[in-house]
């Protein structure tokens, strides 16, 4: 299992050598890694406690219905970001961003990012920045930097907020950490995190952007967005987004449940909307026609990924790397530093998950700094690869970034503000 994961791993890797998708490589690669946990457990190394076919499937529909929350919440979310999109109402917000520096722009979107991702969390983010990015950039390679910032940026913002991360969440719903604490600890070795990366790139980009220019769509039909239709589908939209976390606290309910309700309004505030239209008119501002606009192979690619890792997670092989961790090192800050690195190869939640199971609360109490650490870790260390984290993928997906091109590019500044994070937190509270 382990090698067909690695080498499924590189195979999304190297995606554009050898012309295959990386959806078709991640979906064959989680379908094999079941096929041989089943085959292997029933006939090759029979267990009596772990062979039973019943179980094994009941575990994958278990593991399917987690990553069926994900997926459903990421077309949620991207279906109510291109709906804002299409309306143009990021103009509400590219309007007003008049600097064209590359500098000064990188820190105004990282900034924005940053704080976003801790209110809502950072694959939403992800989304909506990246959208924010297409109308702002035009040369490509620059469109990837900024994207890889964004990256980091959410991912930095979602660690020290108790919503912004789902490992955060993890902990806090866990009792590990309380809100309060989680934010006056980490608060700055997240914004370091962040500064960073910032600061070496800084020095690194020149000159200004490009903007892209304004083309209306043809999609609309004829149909003009008025705009007062324009505020209020963005109003709306980014509302729909912010009220996510609001619910799940209030009904205890999947975020996914959250954004379908947003985008439900939406699709009947837009269909009263553009009644007086006729249906060749209206026809691409129309929710239905923004549904064929989302990237499917981008959500096979996230499926693929997560179905993989979960059945590494349900052959044990994730709790004897946790424990393995453990044995081998034995430090806090070294056990937790090699989860965030880990985390940027298989998912964060798993391990996180494996390091709950393994430190009961007697050892580390709530508001200890293992568990502060490891918030800390394994929200950023994601960023060191671009399939490390939800903020990544979704990234890839909206862009096209490139794995290789990532891993050249941004796997170094990331690295710098991950371990400069880590640093932060040590000499402020150890």
């Amino acid at each position: 299992m382990a090698v067909v994961f690695v080498l499924g791993y590189l195979a999304i890797a190297l995606e554009h050598p050898l012309r295959v998708n990386k959806a078709a490589s991640a979906i064959l690669t989680g379908s094999i890694v079941w096929s041989i946990l089943l085959l292997g457990r029933e006939y090759i190394f029979p267990d009596p406690e772990l062979s039973d076919h019943h179980v094994l499937i009941h575990g994958l529909l278990e593991h399917l219905g987690e990553i069926a929350s994900i997926l459903f919440f990421l077309m949620g979310a991207m279906t109510i970001v291109e709906l804002v999109d299409v309306h143009e109402g990021f103009r509400v917000i590219t309007d007003r961003i008049t600097s064209t520096n590359k500098v000064k722009l990188l820190w105004i979107i990282c900034i924005i990012t940053f704080f976003f991702s801790a209110a809502l969390d950072n694959l939403t983010t992800a989304i909506v920045m990246c959208a924010l990015l297409r109308k702002l950039i035009k040369d490509k390679e620059t469109l990837w930097v900024f994207a890889g910032m964004v990256i980091i940026s959410a991912n930095a913002g979602g660690a020290w907020s108790p919503i912004g991360d789902v490992t955060t969440i993890m902990l806090w719903i866990g009792g590990q950490v309380t809100t309060v604490n989680i934010i006056g600890k980490l608060f700055v070795p997240s914004l370091v995190c962040m500064i960073l990366p910032l600061l070496w790139m800084s020095r690194i980009l020149k000159g200004d952007v490009e903007r892209p220019e304004v083309v209306r769509s043809k999609a609309h039909h004829g149909a003009e967005v008025a705009n007062w239709e324009r505020n209020v589908i963005f109003g709306l939209g980014l509302g729909a987004l912010l009220f996510v976390p609001v619910f799940k606290t209030i009904t205890h309910l999947p975020p996914f449940m959250g954004v379908m309700l947003g985008l439900g309004v939406l699709w009947i505030v837009t269909e009263m909307i553009h009644v007086r239209h006729g249906v060749d008119e209206r026809g691409g501002l129309m929710v239905t026609a923004v549904l064929r606009r989302i990237d499917m192979p981008s959500v096979l690619f996230f499926l693929g990924i997560l179905v993989a890792v979960a059945g590494l997670q349900q052959a044990g092989h994730l709790t004897l790397l946790a424990e393995g961790l453990d044995s081998a090192l034995g430090d806090v800050y070294l056990i937790n530093g090699a989860i965030g690195v880990l985390s940027s190869i298989v998912d964060n939640v798993p391990l996180v998950a494996a390091a709950m199971g393994m430190y009961p609360m007697t050892q580390f109490p709530a508001d200890h700094l293992f568990w502060e650490l490891l918030a800390l870790c394994a929200g950023t260390g994601g960023s060191l690869l671009i399939i490390g984290s939800a903020a990544g993928v979704a990234a890839m997906g909206i862009l096209h970034i490139d794995f290789i091109w990532y891993i050249k590019k941004m796997t170094l500044p990331a690295a710098i503000g991950y371990f400069g994070g880590m640093a932060t937190f040590w000499l402020m509270w150890h």
